[in-house]
Formats: C-alpha cells, sequence, structure tokens
C-alpha cells in the first residue's frame, strides 16, 4: 500500500529546482561554506540555528535522559512546592550536591527547571508541563525498555535485535504467554494511564452523536469508553479486548459501570453484534497491514447498515513526515516486532477497500498524541 502525497513536480523547472537544490545541500556540506557562514554578518544566524539544531539531535539522548533522572528521583514533583537548592536535593535523593547540581544545571539547560538568582531551582514550563501530564512519569519510565531496544538503531533496522519491547505487549506475545503474566498488568497500567489524553483529544475532534451502542475494540482497560460514558450518557457501551486485559478492566473499573465486557482476541474471536459504532484506539499501528485488512473487515462485517467507525491512533505524516509519526513511532513500533504508524491517506484508503464510505480525516489539537479517520458503513 503506497502513501498518497503531493504529485511530483515535472518538467524544465522542476529540473531547474532540484539542480538549485543539489547545488545549495553541496555548498551547506563544505566546512570552508560553514566557517564563511559562520562569521558573515546575513548568514550568522542560520549557520547558528541549524548547528544548533544538530548538536540538538546528536545530544538528544542525553536530554532524554536527564528527564528520566529527574522523573526517577522525583525532583519535579518536588520543586512544584517551592524551589529548592541543589544541596536540599541531593540530601532528599542521597547524592553528592555537585552530582545533583550537574543534573539541574542540565535540567535548566532544557527547559525543565529554572536557575535563580540565589543559586536555588524552581520550575520551568516544560517541567511544570511534565508534572501537570496524568501518566506522563510512567511514560518516560517505560522508556527505558525502548532506549535499551535502540542502542544499535542499525541491528533492529536489520531486524538483529532481540526486543525487549516485544515481550512487553501481551497482543505481541500473545494470548497464551500473557495470561496471567504480570506483564499484562503492568501493559494495562501503562495504557490506562496515557490514553486519558488520546480519548481527550479524540472526542474532541470526533463526534459520536447518532451512536446508540458503542464497541471498543482493544480498548485495555476501559479508559476511552470512560470517557464517552461522561459526555454520551445515554450510549450504550461495550468493550473487548484480551481475556488477561478485561480481568485488569474488571479489577480497575467500579462494580457500577455500564460498560459491559467481552474477553477475546480479534484475531481469533468475531466482534460482538449489536453495535452500531465501532472505535478502534491506538490498535491499528499496532499491526501490519494483513492483520489490518482483516480486522477492517470484520469490523465492517459486525456493523449494520449506516453504522460507523473510528479510527484514533499516531499518525505518520506522510509526504510530510513528522517527528511524532515517522521518527518516534516509527522506531516504537519496529522495536515492537509488528505494525507501523500509517498517514491519514493511508488509514482512509484501508477502511474504503474494507468497504467504507463517508470517509473523513479529523483534525486534533495535538496530532503528536493522536490523529483520527472515520468512515460509515453504507446504506442498504
Amino acid at each position: 500500500m503506497t502513501d498518497i502525497g503531493h504529485p511530483g513536480r515535472v518538467g524544465p523547472l522542476s529540473r531547474l529546482i532540484e539542480r538549485f537544490h543539489a547545488w545549495r545541500l553541496d555548498k551547506i556540506a563544505s566546512p570552508d561554506f560553514q566557517r564563511w557562514a559562520a562569521k558573515f554578518r546575513l548568514t550568522r544566524p542560520f549557520a547558528r540555528h541549524d548547528s544548533e539544531r544538530l548538536y540538538d539531535l546528536v545530544a538528544g539522548f542525553v536530554y532524554s535522559q536527564t528527564l528520566l533522572a529527574c522523573t526517577e528521583l522525583g525532583v519535579l514533583e518536588t520543586l512544584r512546592n517551592s524551589p529548592q537548592s541543589a544541596e536540599a536535593l541531593g540530601d532528599r535523593n542521597d547524592l553528592p550536591a555537585d552530582r545533583m547540581r550537574t543534573l539541574c544545571q542540565a535540567a535548566s539547560a532544557i527547559g525543565l527547571m529554572v536557575r535563580l538568582p540565589d543559586d536555588t531551582y524552581r520550575l520551568g514550563n516544560l517541567g511544570a508541563a511534565a508534572v501537570g501530564v496524568p501518566g506522563l512519569d510512567r511514560m518516560i519510565r517505560h522508556h527505558k525498555v525502548f532506549f535499551r531496544d535502540l542502542a544499535d538503531p542499525v541491528a533492529l533496522l536489520r531486524r538483529e535485535t532481540d526486543t525487549e519491547l516485544s515481550r512487553f505487549w501481551p497482543y505481541v506475545m500473545g494470548e497464551a504467554e500473557a495470561r496471567d503474566h504480570e506483564i499484562a498488568a503492568e501493559y494495562s497500567d501503562l495504557m490506562a494511564t496515557s490514553q486519558e489524553l488520546v480519548a481527550e483529544e479524540t472526542l474532541d475532534a470526533v463526534p459520536l452523536t447518532g451512536i446508540a451502542r458503542l464497541l471498543d475494540v482493544g480498548g485495555g482497560t476501559g479508559v476511552f469508553l470512560e470517557n464517552v460514558a461522561a459526555r454520551y450518557p445515554e450510549m450504550e457501551l461495550h468493550l473487548m479486548d484480551l481475556p488477561a486485559v478485561i480481568d485488569a478492566a474488571r479489577g480497575r473499573l467500579p462494580a457500577s459501570t455500564r460498560i459491559t465486557m467481552t474477553g477475546g482476541s480479534f484475531l481469533d474471536d468475531r466482534l460482538p453484534a449489536g453495535a452500531d459504532g465501532i472505535s478502534l484506539i491506538r490498535v491499528l499501528y499496532d499491526h501490519d497491514d494483513p492483520t489490518v485488512e482483516m480486522l477492517l473487515g470484520r469490523v465492517f462485517d459486525a456493523l449494520p447498515p449506516g453504522g460507523r467507525v473510528i479510527v484514533s491512533e499516531p499518525m505518520s505524516g506522510g509526504s510530510r513526515p513528522s517527528r511524532a509519526g515517522d521518527a518516534y513511532f516509527g522506531f516504537y513500533t519496529m522495536a515492537m516486532t509488528t505494525g507501523r504508524p500509517r498517514s491519514a491517506a493511508q488509514h482512509l484508503e484501508l477502511l474504503s477497500a474494507a468497504g467504507f464510505t463517508g470517509l473523513r480525516a479529523h483534525s486534533t489539537a495535538r496530532p503528536f498524541l493522536t490523529s483520527a479517520v472515520s468512515g460509515r458503513k453504507p446504506e442498504v
């Protein structure tokens, strides 16, 4: 399946533009030109900007590890109450003051903290945002697994790495291995804490008006359906996921919940009947094309005429690659050993092939978290 991008330029103008870009890139790659550009007044700001961006790419892993250290030590949460000195923070975490100061200086350099004139540190804008995002601390800790898988990216690209992420997600391991496995509980907890923002973005972008009964396939422990219930109190709700995940959902949700639950695998089991809307929230990008095609076929069969399907997940930028969709999730799904991020156009192509019409891509406020598309089963 190919992506739907912008049509390529053709003709003499296109060749002239490409020759110009080739000349420009050759100049940028020249050490002599770089030295000249760094000194010349008109080009100096651009040269410095590009140099700093390149340096950030080289040092990015250290920045991520700085955030991880701050999270694991609880430093940002401590600073939420009041500024602290490096000595005080070190005493709280059994670290020498000079080591803690190094961490605070690094965190200040990347916007997590701000160093004050009296040599104490307070939260920076990014630090305040980090402590305010539900579940972000767990996601940051989870990245230790991902980073280990990325230690040799070339080996990962060549499929020479036995990745840890492939053993983390129950649907990658297989239901039998995941059942009664502590990893299933960790997976469910991580999904629940990270699903709140995705649910908010999805429901802001995709109105569910007109759906009487919604089936959420692969819906984890029911966080998305809880958010749906709050906005659509009359809607009937049905959750389907692996039996081990449904057990976790029953343990997390109150006994009074109005969510019907079914344990099963959409790889092997038919989808529950009766829904006139089916949601797939962060499901398709975890699977390869044949599995996605099979699942969308089952969704189509399970829906009545006029029934709707909603897909929400991180998406590739397609012809305009995005950092979240293409760089981050491209490698993340590679480490999972299954799935890949697809563009909105590719999702619409898959929905169309399954028989859906009325296809639409919905804009979200934070596409780095999720994007959404929807379709409808034709009326008879």
